[in-house]
């Protein structure tokens, strides 16, 4: 602990209290029939520690008027999960690894990211998604029924002294309902009110009665959305800038190694426009958002139910649920590269005799006509192309979860205990539906020897003939022929379906005592204590086909499709004490403090201090100061093999830039082994929480309050730094696939074929990098003056930095009384004051407050008239702006933008301001509520972002434009 952290954790501050301080009563049967309520963020019950920390509730009635139909549109209501990328929903879900898995969703507090997170319902934990986010395991907030939900507790402060491990960021904690009485179906309707269809159905049923002595609630969830693409709206149908294209299109042009004058060479039969490149070529091009789903299908089915049944002085309480979801999503389609990746796959020359003799013959003269080498061993001639496959990468995922808790309370003595066992389960699986090919068959199929069985057909070399085993041999299949069923089944035989099967799961058991400690000051010091184990199993396995395997040169069968294979499992125990202590009438202490011990990680002890100071009744200051951890996650520690991209920053780092990136500073993509790293340390985190509230009237309420985070230790890979630490460490140069059981950056295996001015190769210690780039130039004459990265680079996970986040919170909230009804204003906001965080591969700190993704201020305001039997409100949703990410685009995509008149002085601009406004109305009649909802009521479009291939920023913002919601309660 360091003393000027404690010495400001332990500063005063406003918050308000919407409790008045529970006062210890004398009559012990009264005192014995009142409930003992625990609040997140303590264990100790009985005791208001809602004014002493800041708590933000969803109650019931914020649900119901929210028109929200699944949890993440809960969750984005409040600011503390607004802003940053930390949160995702199914509109970044993707077919390949390095998307978030397909229909899956998160909540995350202060952008700090979904694993800094801790989820739990009703206090206790629940299973990851088996499938991270990255290598990020986190709760798939999709598999927990809203209708199920009474309200939700979020506390946006550091809790692992409370509650351990994950609490780095916070904890969002979802109460159940409990002891319902009667019946209620309710359906909601929502669409969007363009021409597309976005129609989304949600059904859900509940019913409570004692039965057998105890009170018994059941419940059951439908939920149904389609999909939405780019192409439903005009502002995203087309690219955001004509300069962002790529060269792989779907009709394949002839690639430039190919041609004699050095340029792509555009495909004559190109169903677009062509498209003018940098080096003044004409090419067929792709653009991404003809093939972009801003928001995937998505299915959820859940049931479950509560039960709660006294016995003598104990309490049984058991709550199930059990949830199945089904989703679709998609990638673009993969690029075609030769059998070894490498770009530009050979296609036979009779290829070109698709077009007419004049376009034949123009080609064959302004193209080399060379030798290459087919899977089969023959030889064949032929030019290379560049392309790719007409199909996105789509993936159909099914997951089941289900969660058991069940427990008994009771008291010894003066003391509260209650004892919990805990079975929390998350099983998906995935299989690839379309757009998936195999890497040999499909370049057997290319040179004609395809079987129709799927099989590659035997080459006899001395009778210069093909053969198959059990089917037949297909003919040639012609990628420049578009549109013929024949040469498409010949594509076809070549799809493969690759699958992946996760689970993760939770067996947990906990024990907490509660109760009044020893007098003092006049008062009593209340307390908590509790043990708590757990043991946590997490698989990821994918087919064998989309694995990396270096017996196979780290080549997945597949085109363009990663995997992720892990396998992990750890026993934790922790224990936990903590206590209220009553310094003087108007000045409360609480002290917290855990210790958890993990048998492959080690143990970490976390502490807490807070105090609460209540000079008037209508003040309430406080402040805390924390710890918090979190262990490497399960993925982390058991990745085996991870296939997938990373990016290097070459913004963030000169030299890098220079070697690697002309001296830009965009951002660079290259497949990557990620492996796990049985050395990674613990994240470790330390917050300060100091606010002020003031309650004027006792219909107005005020809160600020001022929070930090210290996050250090983070784990990720990172090229970045990887890349400039081998410009002086030649360990991690290889030229070629790095070796099996090395670590490193892969370089173009040629590279070592130029030497500096010393003699000494890429491989060599003492290399200067700089001169082999220009002897590289010199030699090979790249397109690019960059040192050629080849494939498949093998970084650890590692502890690659910190990040240092601080804000503010406002609320307002007021009510005025009418004879004919109430009409209440309220405000909530965040303010970023920093968000510095330093550079991957650099000490640099780079601050992120108002930069791409990161609003420095976010803001709701509701304003809701309330009568006995109805009520309407408007809610406004405020994303300030912040710098588009101009930095990270390519030299083509700048130049453009500043002919636009996009970029100021300084070569930047920002994305602007975003408000959107929801109209709510509802009306209860006897026995039914219906209500009508209407988000962006006025049609706004979402900011133009020219940092982002969609046009926009969708983490921040969405491209639906105007939506309704229509729901109708009945009550049985």
């Amino acid at each position: 602990m360091k003393i000027s952290k404690l010495t400001l954790g332990i500063g005063l501050a406003l918050s308000f209290s919407g409790q008045a301080f529970a006062q210890q009563s004398n009559d012990q049967t009264t005192a014995q029939a009142v409930e003992k309520i625990e609040v997140t963020g303590s264990h100790i019950k009985g005791v208001d520690m809602e004014g002493a920390q800041p708590l933000t509730i969803i109650s019931a009635e914020d649900i119901r008027k929210s028109g929200a139909t699944t949890v993440f549109e809960l969750m984005s209501t409040i600011t503390q999960t607004r802003g940053g990328e930390g949160s995702f929903s199914t509109s970044e879900s993707g077919a390949t690894s390095t998307s978030t898995p397909a229909g899956q969703a998160a909540a995350s507090l202060r952008g700090l990211g979904p694993s800094a997170t801790l989820t739990l319902i009703n206090g206790r934990r629940i299973a990851a998604s088996s499938f991270a986010s990255g290598t990020q395991n986190f709760v798939d907030i999709n598999s927990i029924p809203l209708a199920a939900i009474e309200r939700i507790e979020v506390l946006a402060t550091g809790a692992s002294a409370t509650y351990g491990a994950d609490a780095v960021a916070g904890v969002i904690n979802y109460i159940l309902k409990k002891d319902y009485k009667g019946a209620e179906l309710n359906a909601v309707y929502g669409n969007s009110t363009a021409s597309s269809d976005e129609g989304s159905l949600n059904l859900n049923f509940i019913w409570g009665d004692e039965v057998a002595g105890g009170d018994l609630m059941l419940f059951a969830d439908y939920y149904d959305r389609k999909d939405f693409k780019a192409t439903d709206r005009s502002y995203t149908r087309d690219p955001v800038l004509e300069s962002s294209y790529s060269y792989l299109s779907k009709t394949p042009n002839i690639y430039y190694y190919s041609a004699r004058d050095g340029n792509e060479i555009a495909n004559p039969n190109c169903a677009t426009p062509l498209v003018t490149t940098e080096f003044g070529e004409e090419i067929c091009a792709y653009y991404g958002n003809e093939d972009d789903w801003l928001e995937t299908p998505l299915e959820s089915v859940s049931a479950g139910f509560t039960y709660n049944k006294e016995f003598g002085d104990l309490n049984w309480k058991t709550d199930f649920f059990y949830t199945r979801t089904k989703s679709t999503s998609y990638s673009t389609p993969a690029p075609i590269n030769q059998v070894d990746d490498s770009e530009g796959p050979f296609a036979d020359e009779t290829a070109l005799d698709i077009f007419s003799d004049d376009i034949r013959n123009d080609l064959l003269d302004r193209i080399y006509i060379d030798p290459f080498d087919t899977v089969a061993g023959r030889t064949l001639y032929g030019f290379q192309f560049d392309a790719r496959f007409a199909t996105p990468r789509t993936v159909e995922i099914e997951t089941d979860s289900f969660r058991l808790v069940s427990g008994l309370t009771g008291t010894v003595g003066e003391w509260d205990w209650e004892s919990a066992v805990t079975l929390s389960k998350s099983e998906s699986e995935q299989v690839a539906v379309a757009g998936i090919y195999n890497r040999y068959k499909y370049h057997a199929a290319i040179a004609g020897e395809l079987c129709s069985d799927g099989s590659i057909a035997d080459y006899d070399a001395d009778a210069d003939s093909l053969s198959c085993g059990s089917g037949s041999l297909l003919g040639m299949y012609n990628p420049f022929l578009m549109g013929d069923a024949t040469n498409d089944a010949i594509l076809g035989t070549a799809q493969e379906m690759p699958t992946r099967d996760g689970e993760s799961t939770v067996y947990g058991w906990d024990l907490r005592f509660s109760g009044d400690l020893m007098e003092f000051n006049d008062d009593v010091i209340r307390s908590a204590f509790g043990l708590e184990v757990r043991k946590e199993e997490i698989t990821d396995v994918p087919s064998l086909n989309a694995r990396a395997r270096f017996e196979n040169d780290y080549l997945v069968d597949v085109f363009g499709f990663g995997s992720s294979l892990s396998e992990a499992k750890r026993t934790q125990w922790g224990a936990f004490g903590e206590f209220h202590v009553p310094l003087t009438e108007q000045l409360e202490m609480q002290l917290a403090g855990r210790y958890d011990h993990y048998d492959d990680f080690g143990g970490d002890f976390n502490p807490k201090v807070a105090f609460t100071f209540r000079p008037t009744d209508d003040l309430v200051l406080r402040a805390s100061w924390a710890t918090s951890f979190r262990a490497p996650s399960l993925t982390q520690a058991g990745v085996k093999l991870r296939t997938t991209r990373a990016s290097f920053d070459c913004s963030a780092n000169q030299a890098v830039a220079d070697l690697y990136c002309e001296g830009f500073g965009d951002l660079r993509g290259n497949n990557v082994l990620e492996l796990g790293n049985p050395e990674l340390e613990a994240e470790e985190s330390e917050s300060v929480s100091i606010g002020f509230g003031y309650s004027p009237t006792r219909n107005t309420n005020i809160t600020v309050d001022y929070w930090r985070f210290d996050h250090e230790k983070l784990v990720d890979t990172d090229m970045t730094g990887v890349l400039d630490r081998a410009i002086t460490d030649a360990s991690l140069r290889h030229c070629g696939l790095v070796p099996e059981g090395e670590i490193g950056i892969s370089y173009d295996p040629q590279m070592c074929e130029v030497t500096d001015s010393q003699g000494l190769t890429i491989e060599e210690q003492g290399a200067n990098l700089t001169e082999i780039l220009d002897a590289w130039v010199d030699y090979a004459d790249p397109r690019f003056a960059e040192l050629e990265l080849y494939r498949d680079h093998v970084l650890l996970l590692e502890n690659t930095g910190t990040q240092t986040v601080s804000g503010v919170d406002f609320t307002f909230d007021h009510r005025f009384e009418f004879e004919a009804g109430s009409l209440s204003f309220s405000l909530d906001a965040t303010h970023y004051i920093s968000y510095e965080r330093n550079k991957p591969g650099s000490d640099e700190i780079e601050e992120l407050a108002g930069t791409w993704r990161y609003p420095e201020n976010i803001a709701t305001a509701r304003l809701f008239w309330d009568q006995e039997n109805w009520y309407a409100g408007l809610t406004a949703y405020y994303t300030a702006s912040y710098e588009d990410d101009i930095e990270r685009l390519r030299g083509r995509e700048l130049d453009e933008l500043d002919a636009l008149g996009e970029l100021d002085e300084n070569g930047l601009r920002d994305v602007s301001s975003w408000t959107t406004v929801r109209a709510t109305f509802g009306y209860e009649f006897e026995k039914a509520n219906v209500s009508l909802s209407i988000d962006n009521i006025f049609d706004r479009e979402p900011p133009r972002a020219y940092g982002s291939a969609r046009g926009f920023d969708s983490i921040n913002h969405d491209a639906y434009g105007t939506t309704y919601k229509v729901s109708l309660t009945y009550f049985f």
